[in-house]
């Protein structure tokens, strides 16, 4: 017998019960990188998680003869709806076992989810936060995920989501970069060093936590004006910028964001993360003393970069701004010694940065995509 039972966020073993279906299911897959479970159960906290200020989103597994075999959640992200002029539900946190019956239950749920909010479509995965990662991964699930900051899923997902009907929305490409191959073009590198002498714009460059900290809010405006014509953009709050820091700031060495500005207002920026993916498979989901001591030394040994993030406001595309991006992920790599780097998730509908980025040597190895669905 199968069913669908909804979870009651606040109990702590219902919880646990959403997180393991995960874990269990994917234990042992070497290519797999767990998240942290502490990260997860803050997801469905609605006191604390600063998406479910403004929005909504239940949570719900499948069990199956006695056991939990699946599990998806059901949002409805108002903000995006509210900017975009859509009445769009969204999923996230889909997993099931290879078994069609149980993927049918687990959306025809979330449809009824969404039709009882008066929504008539349904697009994802789509996370709580700019770093969660889109997509089901339809290519590269041979290689390793880069941390947690993208999904990583068996390649029977995408057959479960078209069997319903879904069809492509968006398609997200990760790039992989060697030291060798990064070639940045020698008339990009002159426009970049020309930029930097005339005064036009600086990069700004950290030396600690606390220093990037204290730009926090100026990045996160620049980041509310950078993808305003992106796909997945709604503008975040002052609290959600304040927890997509909190967030990654255990991972960041600060000598790897840069921000670039014009006339002290910050305009562009490149985010980029030593690859701790290894620690995190050591960890299996726990944060504590001894993972986070070994996550600290892994980020000091590895030699992969993940590059996550790169924009320029609108207005300063075209004037030397991107050049000044590249030239930076050059010295980026270089200066720090990294062999390897992969540019994580950078939408289709980003059609210059990605042919920049093939430009440079990248060459693609993994697709997300998003799904969407009429309901």
């Amino acid at each position: 017998m199968l069913t669908i039972e909804k979870i009651d966020t606040t109990q702590k073993a219902l919880v646990d019960r959403f997180i393991n279906v995960h874990a269990k299911l994917y234990k042992g897959c070497p290519q797999w990188v767990p998240p942290i479970k502490s990260d997860i159960r803050l997801m469905l906290n609605k006191k604390k998680h600063p998406f479910h200020e403004h929005s909504v989103a239940d949570f719900f597994i499948a069990v199956k003869d006695g056991e939990d075999v699946g599990r998806i959640c059901a949002m409805e992200n108002c903000p995006f709806n509210a900017y975009h002029k859509t009445h769009e539900a969204e999923f996230y946190l889909f997993d099931s076992i290879d078994d069609q019956e149980v993927a049918n239950a687990l959306f025809e749920q979330a449809f009824e989810w969404a039709r009882q909010r008066g929504l008539n479509r349904i697009i994802g995965p789509k996370g709580f936060s700019p770093f969660d990662g889109y997509g089901i991964q339809i290519e590269g699930t041979d290689r390793r995920q880069m941390m947690t900051m993208m999904n990583y899923n068996y390649d029977y997902y995408p057959r479960l989501l078209e069997t319903l009907g879904f069809t492509k929305e968006v398609d997200f490409i990760s790039c992989y970069l060697s030291r060798e191959s990064f070639i940045l073009p020698e008339k990009v590198r002159l426009i970049a060093q020309k930029v930097v002498e005339k005064g036009t714009f600086k990069v700004i460059n950290f030396r600690s936590k606390r220093e990037l900290v204290s730009w926090a809010a100026r990045i996160g405006e620049a980041y509310n004006k950078t993808f305003i014509n992106n796909w997945e953009y709604y503008p975040l709050t002052a609290n959600e910028i304040k927890f997509t820091v909190d967030s990654i700031i255990n991972v960041v060495d600060p000598r790897l964001f840069k921000i670039i500005t014009h006339n002290d207002d910050v305009v562009g920026f490149l985010i980029a993360f030593p690859d701790v993916s290894a620690a995190l498979q050591r960890a299996n989901g726990n944060l504590n003393p001894l993972s986070l001591a070994d996550l600290l030394l892994e980020m000091k040994k590895t030699n992969w970069v993940s590059l996550n993030g790169a924009g320029m406001l609108p207005e300063y595309q075209g004037r030397g701004g991107n050049a000044l991006l590249y030239y930076e992920m050059e010295k980026t790599i270089l200066n720090y010694k990294f062999e390897h780097a992969e540019l994580t998730q950078v939408a289709e509908t980003a059609v210059q940065m990605r042919r920049d980025l093939i430009n440079v040597g990248g060459k693609p190895v993994k697709n997300h995509r998003v799904y969407q669905r009429a309901i």
